[in-house]
């Protein structure tokens, strides 16, 4: 059989089964070499009888004592009962509902014994067992499965593919860079993690494999780097942006100046920048997107903004109006959303064509085929993990000169450096380290919700003195995701008529029409609303000082790093702030511990890192992300170590003749 061959022609397999392969992806003989295990069973360490741990596996090796006797229960239920003896100890076996296995068991044959042993009133026994002939004495590997499948079937199944076409895996690297990180040979590699001698043997296979997989990636990301290295760019004058930043009210960080340095020697080369910018909550990112663009302005050319949701987008644009007041009229900065006015957007379109008009914030209205720039410099991209790589590109690619863009992308979900120097290795990476000063950190607690009539009056404390607060729910209405107790309209609508009658309440989701959430988010940045009850759609981007208190409903359904993108809506302020974490009051002691981890950090890398930990990168960057590719084997946070070197060595192929051809033998 060849690698790519239909699997159903698999000797054993057929149609059926090969249907139900495919429920696991395999659907050729060569995914099916990929289908490696998740885990091993030891049947080569054997335990004598007597030494046996009790409740965990173990393999023993012993003599039948007599053939088992058979047993039927109510219900029909067939018991075949024997024992077996290793010369120094006995043990009861007992199979259930299995007349073939006990089939085998006839007095004076040697087996293998797996499973878990019990203490019974002196007497030691093992329930289905799993067994074998002494001849497979050795790690069994443990596949991922599906209903109709049994591990022993794939088993059975991959050593007869591995004899019919492991002879056509071909080597990908040179023999120099398998020496370099002490790699086994590919096709050994496979073949020893599905039979391996030993674990130390799994183990070094699937360093091998893993190395693979990153290196496939890094190979990628490397291209797109280079692709940026081979085209051209508009010039920009040094300077223009420091002194925008030195110029505005307030005292910028060393943090911001250091970045906005780093970034404008990028732009004064002809070849475009692409740089990551990461920064904590309220560490300054918007006023170092506001210096660049401000120094594209300058120079006479255009530049743009795109946030992922039009309520960022508009704040984004209100702040950038308030920063460039007295140094850029207020017509050179537009706003193009999907709520924009058609009269408005055609006017909008036809002046960024035209370069009349150097500036625009927008959302995905900004990636229609028809928005065009005439001389776009600078393309900044914001909350960059909710956008995939095609959506960069369109941005990248809507200037009408042969000139690309410089690209910012920024980031206030913080993610380890090491990680992010590997994961956009596409991109320069600058970090904004610092807060600007007079930030008080937030106050964070965790509670149950034994405690509201504590926590209404805590935040009546706050909304008595003049401040403002939030309260976050899980969900919009009734009725969705299930048994989420938290509902934003449900919520509002008994605060309004009960515990805050007083106060003015509003309601904020995602949901409402563009005109209701920009008057719900004006009438609470404006102070003429003291409560504003949301869904997470105040996770980013929402600016206002004055609000000082954050409620988070089941805070145990959102992960830590979104915890921290909420908690970092209050304490923009100079007064103390505080955020109360509202929990269900039967989660586990898991969940709670995580989220009074939560509770003593402000550190928003430490807290990303902990969500990784938790929940892998997949779920923690999204699906839509920047096109991470899904891994057989590799861990982004395990294999920190191959995915340096996998970076190396994807640099040092870069450098070799016919790096990354594909080779004449059509082996991949």
């Amino acid at each position: 059989m060849k690698l790519s061959d239909p699997i159903q022609y698999l000797k054993g397999v057929g149609e059926r089964r090969a249907a139900l392969l495919k429920k696991l992806g395999v659907t050729t003989p060569g995914e099916l070499l990929l289908h490696f295990p998740r885990a091993y069973e030891d049947w080569q360490t054997i335990v004598p009888i007597l030494q046996a741990p009790v409740d965990r596996p173990c393999c023993i090796r012993a003599i039948v004592d007599h053939a088992p006797a058979e047993e039927t229960l109510r219900g029909g239920l067939s018991v075949f009962k024997t024992t077996v003896t290793d010369g120094a100890g006995v043990l009861a076996i007992t199979l259930f509902n299995n007349p073939w296995a006990a089939e085998k068991l006839r007095a004076g044959d040697e087996f293998l014994f797996y499973g878990r042993v019990q203490e019974n009133f002196f007497r030691r026994e093992m329930p289905s067992p799993r067994i074998l002939p002494v001849v497979e004495a050795r790690l069994h590997a443990v596949y991922p499965l599906t209903e109709g499948l049994q591990n022993g079937y794939l088993e059975q199944l991959v050593r007869r593919c591995m004899e019919q076409t492991l002879p056509q895996v071909r080597e990908t690297l040179p023999e120099e860079l398998r020496a370099v990180y002490h790699l086994m040979p590919l096709r050994e590699a496979v073949r020893a993690i599905h039979l391996p001698q030993d674990l130390a043997q799994a183990e070094r296979a699937r360093n091998r494999l893993i190395f693979d997989e990153l290196l496939k990636m890094q190979l990628e990301l490397l291209r797109l780097r280079q692709e940026g290295r081979q085209e051209s760019a508009f010039a920009l004058p040094r300077g223009a942006g420091e002194a925008f930043l030195t110029s505005l009210p307030f005292v910028p960080t060393a943090a911001q100046l250091r970045v906005v340095a780093e970034a404008e020697a990028d732009m004064a080369a002809e070849t475009p920048m692409r740089r990551l910018l990461q920064g904590d909550v309220g560490a300054g990112k918007t006023a170092v997107a506001a210096a660049l663009l401000y120094a594209a302005a300058r120079a006479g050319l255009q530049g743009a903004l795109l946030a992922p949701t039009e309520l960022l987008a508009r704040q984004h644009y209100a702040t950038l109006q308030k920063l460039f007041s007295g140094l850029l009229p207020p017509e050179q900065c537009a706003l193009l959303v999907g709520a924009t006015p058609a009269v408005e957007k055609r006017s909008i379109k036809a002046a960024l064509k035209k370069g009349a008009l150097p500036l625009v914030v927008g959302t995905h209205a900004l990636l229609q085929k028809d928005v065009r720039f005439a001389s776009l410099a600078l393309a900044v991209v914001d909350e960059q993990h909710r956008f995939g790589v095609a959506q960069r590109e369109a941005l990248e690619s809507a200037g009408q000169m042969r000139q690309s863009p410089h690209l910012l992308v920024m980031s206030a979900t913080p993610i380890p450096r090491s990680l992010a120097l590997v994961l956009y290795s596409d991109l320069e990476l600058s970090v904004l380290d610092a807060l600007p000063p007079g930030r008080v950190p937030v106050k964070t607690y965790c509670v149950d919700a034994s405690y509201r009539a504590r926590i209404y009056a805590y935040i009546r404390k706050h909304l008595d003195a003049g401040r403002q607060g939030y309260i976050v729910c899980p969900r919009v209405a009734e009725g969705e995701n299930g048994a989420a107790p938290a509902s934003a309209e449900n919520y509002a609508a008994q605060l309004r008529m009960q515990e805050f009658a007083a106060y003015r309440v509003a309601l904020l989701h995602g949901k409402m029409k563009p005109k209701e959430k920009e008057d719900a988010m004006r009438a609470f940045a404006e102070g003429e609303t003291q409560l504003l009850v949301a869904t997470t759609v105040v996770e980013v981007g929402v600016d206002v000082p004055n609000a000082t208190i954050m409620i988070i409903e089941n805070a145990e359904r959102f992960g830590l790093a979104q915890l921290h993108q909420l908690r970092g809506r209050v304490g923009r302020g100079a007064q103390a702030s505080d955020c109360v974490l509202v929990t269900d009051a039967a989660i586990g002691a898991q969940a709670r511990a995580r989220l009074e981890r939560f509770t003593q950090t402000q550190d928003g890398f430490a807290i990303a890192r902990a969500d990784l930990e938790q929940r892998g990168p997949g779920e923690f960057f999204g699906q839509r992300q920047h096109g991470l590719p899904p891994f057989r084997l590799a861990d982004l946070l395990r294999d920190t170590q191959i995915l340096e070197q996998s970076r190396a060595a994807a640099q040092a192929l870069a450098q070799m003749p016919l790096a990354g051809e594909q080779r004449k033998d059509g082996a991949e």
